[in-house]
This record gives structure tokens, sequence and C-alpha cells, in this order.
């Protein structure tokens, strides 16, 4: 093989990679600095797994880099309230770019972020059970759980965060 044809292919790799169009197999390609829809759903499916593992009945969202949802899922007999709350702490973890775990603690009496809850709609979630979904130093999306005690929802949101490498492709 000659050295520029070596060269073309090497660029063309490179090309894809920063496209997001080059995904490993059985994973899903980055899109945009966003979490695609199949790497959603992806890590819907692991996270739901681990649900059932613990006998949680959970609504688990997952939303883009700019707090959109992306993908919702309602395991059965999961609480209706359940789904808004997974959305918001979805929308919470992209929006203040922190675990929902840690805004718990910011968002007590005497805190510096007192009363946070009250802004955006209402829709910032102030415990456990959001993750920010992380690819380097970028969030490319938000992980929200909720259907069980705040722990195991919590537990089940840094799970998910732990499992994306399994189902995104790392650029």
């Amino acid at each position: 093989m000659e050295r520029q044809e070596l060269e073309q292919i090497v660029a063309s790799v490179v090309n894809r990679i920063q496209s997001g169009t080059a995904g490993a197999a059985g994973k899903a390609p980055l899109q945009n600095k966003n979490i695609s829809l199949e790497a959603a759903k992806d890590l819907i499916a692991k996270v739901e797994a681990k649900a059932k593992s613990m006998g949680v009945n959970a609504v688990i969202a997952v939303s883009n880099a700019g707090a959109n949802p992306v993908a919702v899922h309602c395991m059965d007999n999961s609480y209706i309230a359940s789904y808004d709350i997974a959305v918001n702490k979805a929308y919470t973890v992209v929006a203040l770019k922190m675990p929902t775990s840690k805004l718990k603690g910011l968002s007590q009496p005497g805190e510096p972020l007192y009363g946070i809850q009250h802004t955006n709609q209402g829709r910032i979630v102030i415990f456990g059970g959001g993750a920010p979904l992380v690819v380097g130093d970028d969030i490319i999306g938000g992980l929200g759980v909720s259907g069980g005690s705040e722990e195991q929802d919590t537990a089940l949101a840094e799970y998910g965060k732990e499992v994306l490498k399994e189902v995104i492709s790392w650029l």
C-alpha cells in the first residue's frame, strides 16, 4: 500500500470518528455531542435489567445535551407520577450539570441553592435519581430514574452512568 493511500484511509477514519459515524461493533455512535436514540434505548435496557434485579418498577428517562427527552421507558406497574419525575431528573442533571443527589445537599435551607426547585417551571428535582451522561468533558445527555426509594433511584442512575461506555462509541 502506498503512503498516500494509507494517509487517505487514516484521514477517512479520523473524519468518521470526529463526525460520530464510526461506531464500534455493537455500540451506538455519538451524534453531535448528543446521545443518540439508539444509545439511549440500549442504556435504558441495561438500567431496566438492573431495576428488575432490584425489584424496582421504574420509569427511565434519557435526555440529550439540550435537556430534551430522547427516550422514556415505563416499566410495567411503575408509578404514574414517576414519569414526570424521571423526565425532570434527566432535565435537571443537564440543566445544572450535576447529579440530583449532589443538588439535594446544595438546595437545603441555608445552602447556596435553597429554593432552586421553584425555578424552571418547577422542573428542577432536588433528590437523587438523576445523573449526567458524560463523554470526556462533554455532557451528552442526562439520565433520570424514578420508581424506587431515593437510594434505589440513585443507585440505578449511577449504574446507568457507569455502563454508558458499554452502549456508546467513545470518541
